[in-house]
């Protein structure tokens, strides 16, 4: 493999026009080959980290969404108990308001 000053050299050469032998065409090529590849990893790192970044900000959303929810069910459960007590005195005290009933 070249080194990427001699690779970059050639590149140089290539775009002025000037003529590789061979050996220096197909040493340009595997680095240009690399470079693709390089640049192909990098592209799909950021794209993994994108994917990574929006799921993580999905489970925050399904997060903060569950929150609401479960406090809203303990206020809920709340409120029900303690009609659940008024109607168990309401019933007291009608009980105590109609007296014995005759049979």
């Amino acid at each position: 493999m070249i080194s990427d000053d001699l690779a970059k050299q050639l590149h140089d050469k290539v775009t002025r026009g000037e003529p590789l032998s061979v050996e220096e065409q197909m040493q340009l090529e595997k680095w240009y080959a690399l470079q693709d590849n390089a640049e192909s990893m990098a592209l799909n790192l950021t794209t993994a980290e994108k994917t990574l970044t929006n799921l993580q900000t999905q489970i925050d959303a399904a997060l903060v969404q569950l929150m609401t929810v479960t406090k809203r069910i303990q206020e809920i459960a709340a409120e029900n108990e303690t009609l659940r007590r008024e109607t168990i005195t309401l019933r007291y005290q009608l009980a105590h308001l109609l007296g014995p009933q005759p049979a």
